[in-house]
């Protein structure tokens, strides 16, 4: 697969400012990813000021309040490359939430989330999804982020961290 963007996709980073393994994260997964999407729940605008040094495309999250609830959507839609695709946080309990956030968007060639913490990266009902779990507050005992590489296709990858 010729790969013409890779994005770093992130979310639930709930922090309260900017740490050094923050920083350790992000400088050593996403430093050569053309864009980084944020799927919400920063917590602190420390956090998306913290992240506005790259090119970044975020929504606010359930979590997020203020000035960040006033500057950052609760959804999107981004074309990049030929595709489409949707950036939402999520809400409620994680059961059903794929059905859930899908009836929020018109048709899609990815879904971005967040919410549940878990990372998820596959393909139901001929539709991807792809949530990058969280960085410092997952429920699996596993820290993680994402890169979704675009090409022919988009392609996810989970990575711990």
């Amino acid at each position: 697969m010729v790969i013409a963007m890779k994005i770093g996709v992130i979310s639930d980073t709930h922090l309260m400012e900017p740490s050094a393994e923050l920083e350790r994260i992000v400088l050593g997964h996403f430093n050569y990813v053309n864009m980084i999407f944020h799927a919400g729940d920063f917590v602190d605008q420390s956090i998306v000021d913290f992240f506005r040094r790259w090119d970044l495309i975020a929504v606010c999250g359930n979590m997020d309040l203020g000035e960040i609830r006033s500057s950052l959507p609760q959804k999107r839609i981004i074309d990049v490359c030929g595709f489409k695709i949707g950036l939402i946080h999520g809400w409620g309990s994680p059961i059903g939430l794929e059905k859930r956030i899908r009836a929020e968007f018109p048709p899609l060639d990815c879904l971005i989330y967040g919410h549940t913490h878990y990372p998820a990266n596959h393909k139901r009902g001929g539709f991807f999804f792809f949530n990058p779990g969280s960085p410092t507050r997952s429920f699996t005992g596993r820290h993680t982020i994402g890169i979704l590489s675009l090409g022919e296709e988009i392609k996810g990858e989970i990575i711990r961290v």
